[in-house]
């Protein structure tokens, strides 16, 4: 019998999102530039929504009784590693950028500081505190590419000195954010003229106005657009699957889910499972000791989790949305947010938010 803790509560305003389908996503009205091509035809229809082909599965070790872990400081500096995990990132998806290139970040570092700084000298708030000044540092992240195609991770600091600060004070910094694309897919990115650098996820962490600015520097810079990139239920599944299976060597800790359902108002509902009854569960779903978790033991892993909620207390779980998914290695939330508390299978993860980003591009 699973170990569960069970909370709900009502959320009197209305909420827009509470009933949506991934096919709303796909095909929403999206608009096209000359540069691009249509995205349809790398697409296929899944019983968990809309995902490219590349992506029906996640990887996952070979062994499902003892998962390695995938350390990806092997590939990737540690310290580049450590400013990518244990925060919370905000996602976007970015249009190919013009004429961008890896070899100009010293150059970019100094236009986007004095573009901050211009703008901050018209009167545009930054609501960051007390700052003399910015400064900005573009770096290349190696390692996170998978293929030739993939374009090297593109990491950015601000900077800023507190107005009290000593000289020899160190610059805080003040907001992060990274560019990335991991195993996009290959198609899309080879039908790209080379003047474009596909990198489609944003992650960025600090204050709004900041990452305002940036995007609007990029936008005038390099002739993309940023959107919104949020996570669908179908794709919290997918990570929820993905940390369970690391816990047999990771332990996870904890497994916690947030339903909301169409009532009216609607209700959440919040659902955690001990992680060895989770991962039982996962291990009984699993068909074979393949690299691959197919989109069938997915969902047999979540109508399983969805089935012993019903018996116990009479709530049907599957007429809702997986809005947030919880574990001790990262956690994700339907709004676009996500945190990787450990660098295990971060490439993986990546992969599925390159996807995401990709397919949620308008063209």
């Amino acid at each position: 019998m699973f170990k569960i803790h069970f909370r709900f509560f009502s959320v009197m305003e209305e909420r827009s999102s509470i009933v949506k389908t991934p096919l709303n996503n796909v095909l929403a009205q999206r608009r096209s530039k000359s540069y691009r091509r249509s995205m349809r035809g790398c697409v296929e229809a899944t019983n968990l929504g809309y995902t490219s082909g590349h992506l029906t599965a996640l990887r996952i070790p070979r062994s499902r009784r003892t998962p390695k872990s995938l350390d990806i400081t092997k590939q990737v500096d540690p310290d580049q590693v450590a400013l990518l995990v244990t925060k919370e990132w905000e996602l976007s998806y970015v249009t190919p950028l013009y004429q961008f290139r890896h070899t100009q970040l010293k150059s970019y570092s100094k236009h986007l500081s004095a573009f901050i700084v211009s703008e901050k000298q018209q009167g545009l708030a930054i609501e960051v505190g007390q700052e003399l000044g910015f400064k900005v540092h573009f770096s290349v992240v190696l390692g996170l590419a998978e293929t030739d195609e993939d374009a090297e991770t593109v990491f950015i600091q601000i900077l800023s000195r507190q107005a009290f600060a000593t000289k020899d004070d160190a610059q805080k910094v003040v907001w992060s954010g990274w560019l990335t694309c991991v195993n996009g897919d290959l198609e899309y990115l080879r039908s790209l003229p080379s003047e474009f650098v596909s990198l489609p996820l944003l992650c960025t962490r600090g204050p709004e106005s900041l990452t305002v600015l940036v995007k609007s520097w990029f936008e005038k810079t390099f002739d993309c657009c940023f959107g919104p990139l949020g996570i669908n239920s179908a794709n919290l599944q997918w990570l929820a699957a993905l940390w369970i299976g690391c816990h047999p060597t990771i332990n996870i800790q904890y497994l916690k889910l947030v339903w909301t359902l169409p009532t009216l108002p609607p209700m959440d509902v919040k659902y955690t499972i001990h992680p060895q009854d989770a991962w039982e569960l996962w291990d009984s779903v699993r068909q074979d000791d393949t690299t691959d978790v197919s989109i069938e033991e997915v969902t047999r892993f979540i109508k399983g989790l969805q089935s012993h909620f019903f018996r116990h207390f009479r709530i049907e779980l599957s007429a809702g949305s997986l809005m947030q998914v919880s574990t001790a290695l990262g956690s994700s939330h339907h709004s676009g947010k996500i945190k990787i508390a450990s660098p295990t299978y971060i490439t993986t993860i990546l992969q599925l938010l390159t996807e995401c980003a990709l397919l949620k591009m308008p063209i």
